[in-house]
């Protein structure tokens, strides 16, 4: 993908000051005093490059929080004058635009609802025009990488050149421990997509609870993303949203100073000899799975030839769930998640239901 414009490489941000890059601030600003106490705790950590806020809350039910309005933005100005710390918020139409401008916001965020509609984003690209701002572009909803790269596109044809990407994980119907699972691959598919685009992970989102925060971070550092965006509250239980998910400004201190950075490129030869003789093996490895993939497709496309002559469905459903419910036990005996082992069947499965339809709809022509 090539764009008209350059992408800023994060550290030439004005506010950064070292990898990993920190946004952190409660999920909701919800009165002056929390938002004001919030900032100020953050800012005395001394590893807080931007604070954040909501202020327009896009929820699921109408009757729920939905944000104090433009109000909040007075509060973060506020915060910025008083801490000196950069602020930002999201926005999810032309008006959130143009007030959050007004009010000298440094950054703004457009959330994963809204990234997933290039009407919605197009409208926020065309307000910008013009504007020098920071611009983060949270992954859509569903694990659509083309849908992601084209709300970026949209915003960096708008002249934004300080342009970030947010992973803040996707939703699934599959209950897992996380609140969004992760899908790590769609990150790191639009990192080899757009080299050279910041990318930060939300681990308050994927998580959807505290106690996932730290391990969702250090894998995040781990793929050597440039930052994290971290939903920080001076009293999480008190939080009017998403509460569970909020950590106190200690906390994040403690978060961080258990973090392991680690080096994204090393020149000791031993060492890359060594790395050379793994990877080589894994290159084996691939090869022989994807043999063993050839062989199995072949046994399912013998496998429809007889459901054709037989006049028998493709889809078995219990023999399936049958099959799944023992790999995952299988699976994890060897150290393989539950989540892993489900999709790469379903995987598999769906792979060789191609290959049965298409021997059971062949026309034979004579």
């Amino acid at each position: 993908m090539v764009f008209d414009s350059k992408i800023q490489p994060i550290s030439t941000w004005e506010c950064f000051k070292q990898r990993p890059f920190i946004i952190a601030g409660p999920c909701s600003a919800e009165t002056e005093e929390q938002v004001l106490q919030t900032a100020k705790q953050l800012v005395s950590t001394g590893k807080v490059d931007l604070f954040r806020a909501g202020i327009w809350k896009p929820r699921t039910r109408p009757d729920s929080f939905e944000g104090v309005g433009k109000q909040g933005l007075k509060w973060l100005k506020q915060v910025k004058q008083e801490t000196g710390l950069p602020v930002g918020t999201e926005v999810a139409s032309e008006k959130h635009v143009y007030e959050s401008l007004k009010h000298g916001l440094d950054m703004l965020w457009i959330g994963a609802r809204t990234s997933a509609n290039p009407f919605a984003v197009q409208e926020i690209a065309n307000a910008l025009e013009g504007v020098d701002v920071i611009v983060l572009v949270k992954n859509p909803i569903n694990p659509d990488v083309d849908l992601w790269i084209g709300a970026i596109e949209r915003i960096n044809k708008a002249g934004i050149t300080r342009i970030g990407a947010v992973h803040r994980g996707f939703s699934s119907y599959e209950k897992t421990r996380y609140r969004n699972q992760p899908q790590w691959q769609m990150a790191i598919e639009l990192r080899a997509r757009i080299p050279e685009i910041p990318i930060l992970t939300d681990p308050s989102h994927i998580a959807g609870d505290a106690n996932y925060i730290q391990e969702i971070s250090q894998k995040a550092i781990d793929l050597n993303f440039d930052g994290l965006m971290i939903e920080s509250h001076i009293c999480p239980s008190k939080a009017w949203s998403d509460a569970k998910q909020q950590i106190t400004p200690n906390d994040l201190v403690r978060l961080l100073k258990h973090l392991k950075l680690r080096a994204a490129d090393i020149e000791v030869s031993d060492f890359l000899d060594f790395l050379r003789e793994l990877r080589n093996k894994i290159d084996i490895y691939d090869e022989q799975m994807l043999d063993l993939f050839e062989q199995r497709m072949k046994i399912s496309e013998t496998i429809g030839k007889c459901k054709k002559e037989n006049n028998i469905t493709i889809l078995q459903s219990i023999r399936f769930d049958r099959i799944l419910r023992k790999a995952i036990i299988k699976g994890e005996k060897k150290g393989l998640s539950a989540e892993f082992i489900d999709k790469l069947f379903k995987a598999i499965h769906q792979e060789s239901m191609d290959h049965q339809k298409k021997v059971m709809n062949q026309i034979v022509h004579t």
